[in-house]
């Protein structure tokens, strides 16, 4: 599995606009077919530069369905929060592989 992590640093000016539209974003980007789920966390460190910071994560069940998200969907779905946000939002990109998983069950 890969997870295609977006993290996004968000001007105070536009925080709840941003929020309201990410919230339907992400059905957006799931809906592509190319990822089985996501998670919107917010990143608990201050940033030097203020703002807000968000981590959006996105698994894919294979390094082909990230792939095929790039090739046929990405740019069109980049694109409306560029134009909607511009300068007021600064993201960037990791991919990630998940190696193993591990949890507790508790009683």
């Amino acid at each position: 599995m890969i997870i295609y992590n977006v993290t996004a640093n968000i001007d105070d000016s536009i925080h709840n606009e941003w929020l309201n539209w990410i919230k339907n974003h992400i059905p957006l980007v799931l809906a592509t077919g190319h990822f089985s789920e996501a998670k919107l966390t917010r990143v608990l460190v201050e940033e030097e530069m203020g703002g807000l910071t968000y981590s959006i994560q996105y698994r894919a069940k294979s390094r082909e369905d990230l792939d095929a998200y790039y090739k046929n969907h990405a740019d069109a779905l980049r694109q409306d929060g560029l134009k909607r946000f511009a300068d007021k939002m600064l993201a960037f990109r990791t991919e990630l592989e998940i190696v193993d998983e591990f949890s507790v069950t508790f009683n």
